[in-house]
């Protein structure tokens, strides 16, 4: 599960690939309408298309010529369950930590301190 923790987290840690699995959240796609509001080669575009492949982020689909596109749930349900599981962790810690400093706060006694400002006197 790591290794494919390690492949989807790889894969969207580029722009392009991650504006590329938004466009498919929206539906399947085929390669030319994919590559189209990039500013790259379609071989630059089926680069990247690759790497969301193996990563098992994408399925191709070929209707002759056509390859078409659409989302694979299954990594990003990983992913995103992996991240909810250290986003439970993250915010408990804070928790704890927002409540032994209101502790602190209210247990230390209120120290005012006043500064005084030194002002120049102009000749």
């Amino acid at each position: 599960m790591i290794a494919d923790l390690d492949s989807a987290f790889a894969a969207l840690a580029d722009g392009t690939r991650r504006a590329i699995v938004e466009r498919l959240a929206a539906g399947e796609a085929c390669v030319t309408d994919l590559a189209a509001p990039f500013r790259m080669s379609l071989p630059a575009v089926s680069k990247h298309l690759r790497v969301l492949e193996r990563a098992g982020l994408v399925r191709r689909r070929r209707a002759g010529r056509t390859h078409f596109l659409s989302l694979a749930g299954e990594p990003m349900a990983a992913a995103a369950q992996w991240l909810e599981q250290h986003r439970q962790f993250w915010e408990g810690s804070f928790d704890r930590l927002a409540a032994m400093l209101a502790d602190e706060a209210r247990l230390s006694p209120q120290k005012k301190t006043t500064r005084k400002t030194k002002t120049k006197r102009r000749p």
